[in-house]
């Protein structure tokens, strides 16, 4: 395992585009892409808690900030793609874009940072021409999303049920027949796919590899939590993980930078989006 960048805040919603790593640090307020050789460059400024990223097929980079979806301009400046305060009064988390340029956006449903007692979260579709309505809710902390390569099907972890959790992807982008696709236990955050099926997840302490059905495949064990992984690297087989220490929501803004980019070596290469 190797350290590919250290102190950094808060690293989430890592995404390999263009030879690089990209991923938002959420302490920071930026948006990293981090090179094979370690150079890196903050490629954005979001005045935002949480915020998350992905691109468009042609363009250009989408990121969820407050209860808007941003886009990212030719010159570097986000400006408004869509609205979605209509939709929750909360901010929204993660974000996938399917390959005919749907974005799926979650939200928790509630105020995480304000101390509110937890509530069920939804997902939301965002078509191409801006249009945006609810897909799905009820989801006990819907976190990372995958949409498998056929794009037939997108997969959302519920951190609070520490399970992964697919939909079946309608022509119009709905989602319905949903079912559980893994148990994990506990945890689950920012995810990844890979070529063979299997879904890299976060696990408190440890990044596991599981196929649909809940069968551990493999487990990396690690000192500090894990909050996101993405496989990436020139030949889709480096699995970079962003962790850091973790004492509770209220201690985010008080910690030291502990949080780090961790990479290894991974079985089979990335697929599917993001």
């Amino acid at each position: 395992m190797k350290v590919a960048m250290d102190g950094i805040g808060l690293g989430e919603s890592p995404r390999w585009h263009e030879g690089r790593l990209w991923f938002s640090d959420w302490v920071a307020h930026e948006i990293i892409a981090l090179g094979q050789g370690g150079d890196h460059e903050v490629m954005a400024k979001v005045d935002a808690f949480p915020f998350s990223i992905d691109w468009l097929p042609d363009g250009p980079m989408l990121v969820t900030a407050g209860q808007k979806l941003l886009a990212m301009e030719a010159d570097g400046a986000l400006v408004t793609r869509v609205d979605l305060s209509s939709l929750s009064e909360y901010g929204w988390n993660e974000i996938v874009v399917h390959g005919r340029g749907n974005a799926y956006v979650n939200n928790v449903g509630f105020d995480l940072m304000g101390g509110e007692d937890p509530k069920p979260g939804l997902i939301a579709l965002v078509t191409p021409d801006g249009e945006a309505r609810q897909v799905a809710d009820g989801l006990a902390f819907p976190n990372g999303m995958v949409v498998t390569p056929d794009g037939s099907t997108l997969i959302v972890a519920e951190s609070y049920e520490g399970r992964l959790t697919a939909f079946d992807i309608a022509e119009d982008g709905g989602l319905g027949n949903r079912r559980v696709w893994a148990e994990l236990g506990e945890g689950g955050d920012g995810i990844c796919l890979d070529a063979e099926g299997a879904v890299w997840s976060p696990k408190f302490k440890a990044c596991v590899r599981v196929r649909e059905g809940g069968e551990i495949l493999e487990t990396i064990e690690l000192d500090q939590f894990c909050f996101a992984c993405m496989l990436g690297g020139e030949d889709g087989r480096t699995l970079f993980m962003n962790v850091a220490d973790w004492n509770g929501p209220e201690g985010i803004f008080n910690e030291p930078r502990t949080g780090r980019v961790l990479s290894v070596d991974a079985p089979a290469p990335h697929a599917g989006h993001p």
